[in-house]
Protein backbone atom coordinates (compact mmCIF):
# COMPACT_ATOMS: atom_id res chain seq x y z
CA UNK A 1 0.00 0.00 0.00
CA UNK A 2 1.70 3.26 -1.15
CA UNK A 3 2.18 5.70 1.93
CA UNK A 4 1.42 9.32 2.08
CA UNK A 5 2.55 11.62 5.04
CA UNK A 6 1.79 15.43 5.37
CA UNK A 7 4.38 15.42 8.13
CA UNK A 8 6.14 18.91 7.72
CA UNK A 9 9.59 17.44 9.27
CA UNK A 10 9.82 14.63 6.42
CA UNK A 11 8.54 16.62 3.67
CA UNK A 12 11.31 19.20 4.46
CA UNK A 13 13.73 16.76 4.72
CA UNK A 14 12.31 14.85 1.36
CA UNK A 15 12.43 18.37 -0.43
CA UNK A 16 16.08 19.01 0.77
CA UNK A 17 18.05 16.15 -0.04
CA UNK A 18 15.60 13.52 -1.82
CA UNK A 19 18.56 11.66 -3.64
CA UNK A 20 22.10 10.29 -3.14
CA UNK A 21 24.97 12.92 -4.08
CA UNK A 22 25.94 13.38 -7.28
CA UNK A 23 28.21 10.47 -8.52
CA UNK A 24 27.09 8.04 -5.93
CA UNK A 25 26.05 5.40 -7.77
CA UNK A 26 27.90 5.91 -10.69
CA UNK A 27 29.98 2.26 -10.38
CA UNK A 28 26.82 0.48 -10.19
CA UNK A 29 26.49 -0.25 -14.06
CA UNK A 30 25.87 -4.15 -13.89
CA UNK A 31 22.84 -6.03 -13.00
CA UNK A 32 22.03 -9.62 -10.89
CA UNK A 33 24.52 -10.08 -8.35
CA UNK A 34 26.79 -8.13 -9.94
CA UNK A 35 25.31 -5.17 -9.23
CA UNK A 36 24.74 -6.37 -5.67
CA UNK A 37 28.62 -6.17 -4.91
CA UNK A 38 29.10 -2.70 -7.19
CA UNK A 39 26.69 -1.51 -4.40
CA UNK A 40 28.21 -3.05 -1.60
CA UNK A 41 31.64 -1.77 -2.77
CA UNK A 42 29.90 1.89 -2.76
CA UNK A 43 28.05 1.59 0.99
CA UNK A 44 30.93 -0.54 2.58
CA UNK A 45 33.38 0.72 5.08
CA UNK A 46 30.57 3.02 6.36
CA UNK A 47 31.50 5.22 9.59
CA UNK A 48 30.64 3.04 13.03
CA UNK A 49 29.10 5.68 15.73
CA UNK A 50 28.80 2.66 18.07
CA UNK A 51 25.94 0.77 20.14
CA UNK A 52 25.16 3.93 22.18
CA UNK A 53 25.29 6.28 18.99
CA UNK A 54 22.21 4.56 17.75
CA UNK A 55 19.97 6.24 20.40
CA UNK A 56 21.47 10.11 18.93
CA UNK A 57 21.08 8.81 15.60
CA UNK A 58 17.85 7.60 16.32
CA UNK A 59 16.58 11.84 17.50
CA UNK A 60 17.17 12.24 14.01
CA UNK A 61 16.64 9.29 11.72
CA UNK A 62 13.37 8.09 13.49
CA UNK A 63 11.46 11.03 14.77
CA UNK A 64 7.51 12.07 14.29
CA UNK A 65 6.62 15.24 13.37
CA UNK A 66 5.62 15.59 17.07
CA UNK A 67 8.51 14.63 18.45
CA UNK A 68 8.17 11.53 19.36
CA UNK A 69 10.16 8.31 18.48
CA UNK A 70 8.76 6.54 15.20
CA UNK A 71 8.18 2.73 16.18
CA UNK A 72 7.22 0.57 13.51
CA UNK A 73 6.24 -1.89 16.09
CA UNK A 74 4.03 -0.09 18.19
CA UNK A 75 1.72 2.90 18.19
CA UNK A 76 3.23 4.25 21.73
CA UNK A 77 4.46 7.65 21.72
CA UNK A 78 7.74 7.01 23.18
CA UNK A 79 9.97 9.76 24.38
CA UNK A 80 13.59 10.46 23.29
CA UNK A 81 15.90 10.23 26.40
CA UNK A 82 16.99 8.53 29.49
CA UNK A 83 14.45 8.10 32.42
CA UNK A 84 16.20 9.89 34.46
CA UNK A 85 15.78 12.85 31.62
CA UNK A 86 11.72 11.82 31.59
CA UNK A 87 12.42 10.00 28.18
CA UNK A 88 11.40 6.41 27.42
CA UNK A 89 15.25 4.64 26.71
CA UNK A 90 15.33 0.92 28.01
CA UNK A 91 16.92 1.16 31.42
CA UNK A 92 17.80 -2.23 31.67
CA UNK A 93 14.76 -2.75 33.78
CA UNK A 94 11.46 -4.63 32.80
CA UNK A 95 8.85 -4.22 31.70
CA UNK A 96 5.95 -6.53 30.99
CA UNK A 97 3.48 -4.03 28.92
CA UNK A 98 3.71 -1.92 25.63
CA UNK A 99 4.40 1.79 25.71
CA UNK A 100 7.40 1.55 28.85
CA UNK A 101 10.72 1.24 27.07
CA UNK A 102 12.16 1.65 23.44
CA UNK A 103 15.04 -0.09 22.78
CA UNK A 104 17.20 -1.41 19.77
CA UNK A 105 16.00 -3.97 17.47
CA UNK A 106 18.35 -5.96 15.34
CA UNK A 107 15.85 -6.67 12.60
CA UNK A 108 18.78 -9.13 11.69
CA UNK A 109 19.22 -10.73 14.96
CA UNK A 110 22.69 -10.61 16.34
CA UNK A 111 22.85 -14.45 16.76
CA UNK A 112 23.46 -14.06 13.24
CA UNK A 113 27.00 -12.58 13.82
CA UNK A 114 27.09 -12.77 17.49
CA UNK A 115 26.38 -10.56 20.32
CA UNK A 116 28.56 -6.96 20.12
CA UNK A 117 29.88 -7.86 16.51
CA UNK A 118 31.03 -4.75 14.43
CA UNK A 119 30.07 -3.25 12.43
CA UNK A 120 26.42 -4.59 12.12
CA UNK A 121 25.83 -4.72 15.87
CA UNK A 122 25.69 -0.95 15.61
CA UNK A 123 24.16 -0.34 11.89
CA UNK A 124 21.03 2.12 12.33
CA UNK A 125 20.13 1.15 8.37
CA UNK A 126 18.86 -2.35 9.77
CA UNK A 127 18.98 -1.88 14.02
CA UNK A 128 15.67 0.78 14.62
CA UNK A 129 14.24 2.13 17.80
CA UNK A 130 11.37 -0.63 18.83
CA UNK A 131 9.02 -1.29 22.18
CA UNK A 132 11.08 -3.50 24.27
CA UNK A 133 8.01 -5.95 24.88
CA UNK A 134 7.20 -6.26 21.24
CA UNK A 135 10.89 -6.51 20.18
CA UNK A 136 11.26 -9.31 22.71
CA UNK A 137 7.90 -10.81 21.28
CA UNK A 138 9.75 -10.86 17.72
CA UNK A 139 12.72 -12.66 19.40
CA UNK A 140 14.49 -14.08 16.47
CA UNK A 141 11.80 -15.25 14.84
CA UNK A 142 12.29 -14.39 10.30
CA UNK A 143 9.92 -12.07 9.19
CA UNK A 144 6.71 -13.83 7.36
CA UNK A 145 2.97 -14.09 6.68
CA UNK A 146 1.13 -15.13 10.13
CA UNK A 147 -1.75 -17.20 9.44
CA UNK A 148 -3.33 -17.41 12.70
CA UNK A 149 -2.20 -15.06 15.28
CA UNK A 150 -0.67 -16.73 18.60
CA UNK A 151 -0.34 -12.91 19.59
CA UNK A 152 -1.04 -9.57 18.14
CA UNK A 153 0.69 -5.92 19.34
CA UNK A 154 -1.20 -3.23 19.75
CA UNK A 155 -0.16 -1.64 16.18
CA UNK A 156 -1.64 -5.35 14.31
CA UNK A 157 1.60 -6.62 14.48
CA UNK A 158 1.70 -10.56 14.67
CA UNK A 159 3.32 -14.10 15.73
CA UNK A 160 2.09 -16.93 14.86
CA UNK A 161 2.58 -19.43 12.00
CA UNK A 162 3.49 -18.78 8.61
CA UNK A 163 0.96 -19.35 5.85
CA UNK A 164 2.40 -21.94 4.17
CA UNK A 165 0.55 -21.28 1.14
CA UNK A 166 0.63 -18.23 -2.02
CA UNK A 167 3.66 -16.24 -2.07
CA UNK A 168 4.56 -17.56 1.39
CA UNK A 169 4.34 -21.12 0.23
CA UNK A 170 7.48 -23.16 1.30
CA UNK A 171 7.66 -22.65 5.62
CA UNK A 172 5.01 -23.66 8.33
CA UNK A 173 6.89 -22.37 11.52
CA UNK A 174 7.00 -19.13 13.68
CA UNK A 175 7.07 -16.08 12.24
CA UNK A 176 6.87 -12.22 12.75
CA UNK A 177 4.20 -10.12 10.67
CA UNK A 178 4.74 -6.51 10.83
CA UNK A 179 1.53 -4.60 9.48
CA UNK A 180 0.97 -3.69 5.63
CA UNK A 181 2.04 0.27 5.82
CA UNK A 182 5.72 -0.97 6.99
CA UNK A 183 6.53 -4.42 5.10
CA UNK A 184 8.34 -2.19 2.37
CA UNK A 185 10.85 -1.16 5.20
CA UNK A 186 11.28 -3.76 6.45
CA UNK A 187 12.08 -5.72 2.90
CA UNK A 188 14.41 -2.74 1.98
CA UNK A 189 16.26 -2.56 4.83
CA UNK A 190 16.87 -6.75 4.95
CA UNK A 191 18.16 -5.89 0.71
CA UNK A 192 20.47 -3.26 1.91
CA UNK A 193 21.81 -5.85 5.28
CA UNK A 194 22.32 -8.59 2.65
CA UNK A 195 24.24 -5.85 0.45
CA UNK A 196 26.73 -4.14 3.11
CA UNK A 197 26.85 -7.80 4.84
CA UNK A 198 27.72 -9.81 1.59
CA UNK A 199 31.10 -10.82 1.90
CA UNK A 200 30.26 -12.12 5.23
CA UNK A 201 26.85 -14.03 4.92
CA UNK A 202 28.61 -17.93 4.73
CA UNK A 203 30.32 -16.95 8.25
CA UNK A 204 27.00 -15.47 9.35
CA UNK A 205 24.95 -18.59 8.23
CA UNK A 206 26.63 -21.72 7.66
CA UNK A 207 25.70 -24.64 10.19
CA UNK A 208 23.29 -22.66 12.37
CA UNK A 209 20.38 -23.96 14.16
CA UNK A 210 18.89 -20.96 14.63
CA UNK A 211 14.87 -20.76 13.74
CA UNK A 212 15.71 -17.37 12.13
CA UNK A 213 18.54 -18.00 9.84
CA UNK A 214 16.06 -19.70 7.55
CA UNK A 215 15.54 -16.44 6.13
CA UNK A 216 19.11 -16.96 4.42
CA UNK A 217 20.66 -19.43 2.33
CA UNK A 218 24.25 -18.96 3.17
CA UNK A 219 25.06 -17.79 -0.17
CA UNK A 220 26.78 -14.19 -0.83
CA UNK A 221 24.73 -13.39 -3.84
CA UNK A 222 20.98 -14.36 -3.39
CA UNK A 223 21.30 -14.26 0.60
CA UNK A 224 17.96 -15.66 0.94
CA UNK A 225 16.28 -18.85 0.42
CA UNK A 226 13.42 -19.00 -1.72
CA UNK A 227 10.26 -18.65 0.43
CA UNK A 228 11.85 -15.57 1.87
CA UNK A 229 13.02 -14.25 -1.16
CA UNK A 230 9.74 -14.17 -2.65
CA UNK A 231 8.38 -12.46 0.65
CA UNK A 232 10.45 -9.90 0.56
CA UNK A 233 10.43 -9.34 -2.81
CA UNK A 234 6.32 -8.85 -2.90
CA UNK A 235 6.55 -6.79 -0.08
CA UNK A 236 8.61 -4.33 -1.67
CA UNK A 237 5.74 -3.88 -4.56
CA UNK A 238 3.07 -4.14 -2.37
CA UNK A 239 4.27 -1.11 -0.27
CA UNK A 240 6.58 1.04 -2.07
CA UNK A 241 9.66 3.82 -0.59
CA UNK A 242 7.80 6.33 1.01
CA UNK A 243 8.89 9.48 2.63
CA UNK A 244 9.64 8.62 5.84
CA UNK A 245 12.15 6.13 4.57
CA UNK A 246 14.04 8.90 2.13
CA UNK A 247 14.35 10.96 5.27
CA UNK A 248 15.61 8.38 7.26
CA UNK A 249 17.80 7.32 5.00
CA UNK A 250 18.72 10.78 4.57
CA UNK A 251 19.40 10.95 8.51
CA UNK A 252 21.64 7.67 8.62
CA UNK A 253 23.44 8.92 5.70
CA UNK A 254 24.56 12.21 7.65
CA UNK A 255 25.51 10.26 10.57
CA UNK A 256 27.22 6.65 9.24
CA UNK A 257 28.37 7.93 5.99
CA UNK A 258 26.55 5.32 3.86
CA UNK A 259 23.32 4.91 2.35
CA UNK A 260 20.96 2.46 1.63
CA UNK A 261 20.62 1.55 -2.21
CA UNK A 262 17.28 0.02 -2.33
CA UNK A 263 15.39 3.36 -0.87
CA UNK A 264 17.58 6.20 -3.39
CA UNK A 265 16.75 4.02 -6.31
CA UNK A 266 14.09 1.21 -5.91
CA UNK A 267 14.71 -0.74 -9.81
CA UNK A 268 17.96 -1.79 -7.85
CA UNK A 269 15.88 -4.69 -6.13
CA UNK A 270 14.55 -6.22 -9.58
CA UNK A 271 17.54 -5.40 -10.90
CA UNK A 272 19.46 -7.78 -8.33
CA UNK A 273 16.97 -10.08 -7.54
CA UNK A 274 14.14 -9.90 -10.42
CA UNK A 275 10.33 -10.35 -9.55
CA UNK A 276 8.73 -12.00 -6.82
CA UNK A 277 6.95 -15.25 -8.42
CA UNK A 278 3.70 -14.91 -9.29
CA UNK A 279 1.02 -17.11 -7.29
CA UNK A 280 -2.11 -18.60 -10.18
CA UNK A 281 -5.30 -17.03 -8.34
CA UNK A 282 -7.02 -19.93 -7.84
CA UNK A 283 -4.16 -21.32 -5.56
CA UNK A 284 -4.32 -17.75 -3.79
CA UNK A 285 -8.05 -18.19 -3.13
CA UNK A 286 -7.97 -21.94 -2.14
CA UNK A 287 -5.17 -20.68 0.73
CA UNK A 288 -8.23 -17.27 1.79
CA UNK A 289 -8.65 -18.06 5.88
CA UNK A 290 -12.00 -17.64 6.77
CA UNK A 291 -12.73 -17.44 11.22
CA UNK A 292 -13.62 -18.12 13.09
CA UNK A 293 -15.90 -20.96 11.89
CA UNK A 294 -18.16 -22.27 13.07
CA UNK A 295 -19.15 -18.67 14.44
CA UNK A 296 -20.89 -18.06 17.00
CA UNK A 297 -21.31 -13.81 16.96
CA UNK A 298 -23.12 -13.84 13.30
CA UNK A 299 -19.66 -12.58 11.76
CA UNK A 300 -16.81 -13.87 10.20
CA UNK A 301 -13.64 -12.36 8.35
CA UNK A 302 -11.74 -13.13 5.10
CA UNK A 303 -7.91 -13.16 5.23
CA UNK A 304 -6.39 -13.18 1.71
CA UNK A 305 -3.66 -11.14 -0.02
CA UNK A 306 -5.90 -10.87 -2.83
CA UNK A 307 -8.17 -8.11 -4.23
CA UNK A 308 -11.54 -9.51 -3.93
CA UNK A 309 -13.95 -8.76 -6.80
CA UNK A 310 -17.08 -10.60 -5.18
CA UNK A 311 -18.39 -11.86 -1.92
CA UNK A 312 -21.08 -14.51 -2.31
CA UNK A 313 -23.20 -16.23 0.81
CA UNK A 314 -25.48 -19.23 -0.73
CA UNK A 315 -27.34 -21.34 1.84
CA UNK A 316 -27.96 -24.56 1.68
CA UNK A 317 -30.89 -24.78 -0.81
CA UNK A 318 -28.76 -22.42 -3.35
CA UNK A 319 -29.97 -18.80 -2.39
CA UNK A 320 -27.89 -16.06 -2.45
CA UNK A 321 -28.30 -14.63 0.76
CA UNK A 322 -25.30 -12.00 0.04
CA UNK A 323 -23.88 -10.44 -2.79
CA UNK A 324 -21.53 -7.75 -2.07
CA UNK A 325 -19.10 -6.57 -5.17
CA UNK A 326 -16.33 -4.84 -4.93
CA UNK A 327 -16.03 -5.28 -1.73
CA UNK A 328 -13.76 -3.12 1.12
CA UNK A 329 -11.43 -4.52 3.56
CA UNK A 330 -9.42 -3.30 6.44
CA UNK A 331 -5.74 -4.09 5.30
CA UNK A 332 -6.28 -7.82 4.07
CA UNK A 333 -9.09 -8.39 6.32
CA UNK A 334 -12.94 -8.49 4.73
CA UNK A 335 -16.02 -8.72 7.62
CA UNK A 336 -19.13 -10.24 7.07
CA UNK A 337 -21.54 -9.05 9.82
CA UNK A 338 -25.08 -9.84 10.77
CA UNK A 339 -25.22 -12.66 9.55
CA UNK A 340 -28.39 -15.53 10.45
CA UNK A 341 -27.66 -18.76 11.99
CA UNK A 342 -27.02 -21.26 9.47
CA UNK A 343 -24.82 -23.39 7.28
CA UNK A 344 -23.89 -21.33 4.13
CA UNK A 345 -21.30 -21.37 0.45
CA UNK A 346 -18.90 -18.54 0.74
CA UNK A 347 -18.00 -17.80 -2.93
CA UNK A 348 -15.10 -15.24 -3.66
CA UNK A 349 -14.22 -14.09 -6.41
CA UNK A 350 -11.41 -12.65 -7.78
CA UNK A 351 -9.78 -11.72 -11.25
CA UNK A 352 -12.89 -13.78 -13.00
CA UNK A 353 -11.90 -17.11 -10.57
CA UNK A 354 -14.00 -18.38 -7.86
CA UNK A 355 -13.01 -20.54 -4.51
CA UNK A 356 -16.18 -21.66 -2.32
CA UNK A 357 -15.74 -22.31 1.39
CA UNK A 358 -17.91 -23.90 4.10
CA UNK A 359 -19.43 -21.39 6.65
CA UNK A 360 -21.28 -22.35 10.14
CA UNK A 361 -22.75 -19.32 11.64
CA UNK A 362 -24.47 -20.64 15.38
Amino acid sequence: MKKNYSFLLLLVATIGFAQAPAGYYNSATGTGYTLKTQLYNIIKNHTDRGYAGLYVTYQTSDKKANGKVWDMYSNCDFTFGTVANGGNQDNGTNATTECVFFNREHTVPQSYFGNGTTPMYSDAHFVLPTDKVVNARRDDFPFGVVQNASWTSENGSKLGNNLNSGYSAGYTATVFEPIDEYKGDFARLLFYFATRYETQLAGFYTASTSTSKVMFDGSSGRAFSPTFLNILLTWNQQDPVSAKEIARNNAVYARQNNRNPYIDNNDYVTLVWGMPLSVPVYEALAAVTVYPNPSSNHKINIDTELQLDEIQLININGQIMQEIKNPSSQGKTYTLENLPSGFYFLKLTSDSQSATKKVIVN
